[in-house]
């Protein structure tokens, strides 16, 4: 689950927010703000991801792909949202290109499908008495298998993959019941109080006053 990322963005402020919140959820990373830096870095560390933008002092983002020599996925990170470059970064060998301004719970969801893809994301997720299999989608408690609905079982992957960030109701409901649901949001609510109950997660799945819910892991 946990992945080593690099992060190169000359935008201190940007840097700075998208290091915090994959923190959050388990990601280690490493932050720097041109394209020079980001070689001495992927030359002393291994690399399971780079956030790569591309207008940088130094050598731009396009440029840095066409050197890089090591198997690293890249996701774009960039303004740049011209169909002519968005063809350009992903024929120059990106995973993905995401363009500016983005939805952080949404860029979180483009680098775990780009991990899973290229294999660079443990499936096991375990925390006490739990443990998920995210690639057979089983879930074990003291080593007995549980049973989950599939909304139930989509629920928990969701806590997981944004662990220790704060989703609402509403949130919720459009990941895990896709966007064009329309039933009521204390659906959510049933769901978590099965959840808490089968896992012993009653302190572990935080209600978040007035929002929704977070999944807490120290």
């Amino acid at each position: 689950m946990v992945a080593n990322i690099l992060i190169v963005e000359d935008e201190k402020s940007i840097n700075r927010l998208i290091k915090k919140n994959l923190e959050l959820v388990g990601h280690t990373c490493v932050s720097v703000f041109d394209g020079e830096a980001a070689f001495d870095e992927i030359e002393k560390n291994t690399f399971d991801l780079m956030l790569l933008d591309i207008m940088m002092p130094k050598m731009d983002g396009f440029e840095v792909v066409q050197e890089i020599r090591e198997d690293i996925p890249v996701i774009f990170l960039t303004a740049l949202g011209t169909v002519q470059d968005r063809i350009k970064g992903l024929q120059l060998g990106a995973d993905d290109y995401i363009v500016k301004p983005f939805d952080m719970l949404e860029l979180q969801a483009r680098i775990e499908s780009v991990l899973r893809r290229t294999n660079k994301m443990d499936k096991l997720f375990v925390l006490g008495d739990v443990k998920v299999d995210l690639s057979s989608r089983q879930v074990f408690y003291k080593d007995d298998l549980v049973d989950f609905s599939p909304k139930e079982f989509m629920l928990i992957e969701t806590l997981i993959r944004n662990r220790n960030i704060a989703l609402s109701r509403d949130k919720l409901l459009e990941i895990a019941w896709d966007y064009d649901y329309d039933g009521d949001i204390r659906t959510v609510d049933v769901h978590i109080h099965g959840i808490r109950k089968k896992l012993g997660w009653e302190d572990i799945i935080k209600t978040v006053y007035k929002l929704g819910y977070r999944l807490e892991v120290k």
